[in-house]
């Protein structure tokens, strides 16, 4: 807990109000209120008095708390990459595609209900005004009434992203379900395991990966193709398929994203506006820049993309894998390897820690992309088990500590330059990987593991509930 949570903690304890420990503290409400909130922290002497009105310890203010969560049991294996690259409707994989999958299924499982109800806890109810969250629940369950309560006081969640769905037959209650809106996509459903997805893969550590593929000769889309069969590449092709339809819509539209910030489409003039004196290296950025952005500005007008792994991550891997096709003339065959490779990266992320940033912020959505992006630039270059791992390690640990802030919970700023950003710092980190291999230290389950304890330390002001950092100071 940091010092917000446990000040609030104590003060619920005891059963006063803010306005009672003001007075016992000597500070107004309003001051305890923005304790609670995170908005400031006491001075030292304040701080003393508080402790000792709690009855407690200085250093149980000072001392931040291990949260029992970083080490929580990695479940055996891994889930299909049908289960990581997932088509869907813009702007959030966890706050659009997330909520309408479980609102799908949970009016399936009551059909016969008169009228349903979803409250959106956590990081759903703070920003899923801007996500669309509300609109993407009702339009499931349409033609049924849906009644959308945004619970922004409940605290104590087992998941961040949490929604609760009640049907009902008149004033009866038939149904419910707490649902966990777990990123890419994918959801849990408290109770339900019939909606846990196979796990079809024997390993979950890249260590282990790369044992199995030394001892037979294997590179890393052969050990894909191993456990998932044949039919991956069907499916790959049609991910790939939809990621340059998603990306030729986006180079081709203009105007203003929808929501209120008023943000200007730019991937069109990126992609067409030349330098007059344009060298190889400017080109590479315009272009795998604008490749990127129109993929994301895509997904932040809901427009279809694939998550790879997020909807908010979704232009890294394919502007990067666009570019290079081109560059050097790979062919599609080539290009769903490399698929297959980044999607194997972004498996071991979502099973070994998280993919979703109001869980560990952005560095387990850009960060995430970009260490698939390097680990899929790296299979095109042919590149070796160790520098492929190297490359995405590189890619992940300089992502470490990048928080979730969208600005009024629209995924527009900065998520649209930060695919751009990422999508360069691939292509970087392939390129130190080249030459660097040998003499690295830290392998990826490391950086793995560390970007998810890095994660769960950071305040959740910066875990997409956009009460800290550009989310806050932006008006």
């Amino acid at each position: 807990m940091d010092f917000s949570e446990k000040i609030r903690f104590l003060r619920k304890k005891n059963k006063w109000s803010q306005e009672e420990l003001g007075r016992k503290v000597g500070v107004s409400n309003r001051a305890v209120s923005k304790w609670e909130k995170g908005d400031a922290r006491p001075a030292t002497d304040t701080l003393l008095t508080i402790a000792t009105v709690f009855g407690v310890t200085l250093d149980f203010f000072l001392k931040k708390d291990e949260e029992p969560e970083k080490k929580r049991a990695v479940e055996p294996g891994m889930e299909s990459l049908t289960e990581l690259y997932r088509t869907g409707v813009g702007p959030s994989s966890s706050h659009t595609m997330g909520p309408a999958k479980a609102a799908e299924l949970f009016r399936a499982a009551f059909p016969d209900a008169t009228r349903y109800k979803a409250v959106l806890m956590g990081s759903l109810a703070k920003t899923g005004k801007g996500h669309r969250t509300d609109w993407c629940i009702q339009k499931e369950m349409a033609p049924r009434p849906c009644e959308i309560v945004f619970d922004v006081r409940t605290r104590e969640l087992y998941h961040p992203n949490t929604l609760q769905l009640f049907a009902y037959q008149g004033a009866r209650r038939v149904g419910f379900w707490e649902v966990y809106s777990v990123g890419g996509g994918s959801i849990a459903v408290k109770g339900h395991p019939v909606y846990t997805p196979p796990r079809i893969y024997p390993h979950n550590s890249f260590a282990e990966i790369a044992r199995f593929c030394r001892e037979r000769r294997l590179r890393l889309w052969q050990y894909v193709e191993t456990f998932e069969g044949q039919e991956i590449w069907d499916f790959l092709e049609k991910v790939w398929a939809q990621m340059l339809a998603t990306m030729e819509e986006g180079l081709e539209a203009q105007g203003v994203l929808p929501g209120s910030l008023g943000v200007q489409r730019k991937a069109k003039i990126l992609f067409n506006q030349r330098h007059i004196d344009e060298n190889a290296e400017t080109r590479e950025n315009r272009l795998v820049c604008a490749y990127a952005f129109a993929l994301s500005e895509q997904n932040a007008a809901g427009g279809t993309v694939v998550t790879a792994p997020t909807c908010g991550s979704c232009g890294i891997l394919p502007a990067v894998l666009r570019y290079v096709r081109d560059k050097r003339d790979f062919s599609d065959r080539d290009v769903l390897r490399a698929l297959a490779t980044a999607g194997l990266m972004g498996n071991l992320i979502k099973t070994r820690a998280s993919i979703s940033g109001a869980e560990c912020g952005c560095q387990a959505e850009v960060g995430s992309a970009c260490a698939m992006a390097a680990a899929g630039l790296g299979e095109l270059y042919d590149m070796s088990l160790d520098q492929i791992e190297y490359a995405a390690e590189v890619a992940l640990e300089h992502h470490l500590g990048l928080t979730c802030d969208p600005i009024r919970g629209l995924v527009q700023i900065p998520c649209i330059e930060r695919n751009a950003v990422a999508a360069m710092r691939a292509i970087n980190a392939v390129n130190l990987a080249n030459f660097l291999t040998d003499s690295r230290k830290i392998s990826f389950d490391v950086v793995v593991q560390t970007m998810y304890e890095t994660g769960r330390d950071l305040s959740r002001r910066y875990r997409e509930t956009g009460e800290g950092g550009l989310a806050k100071l932006y008006s």
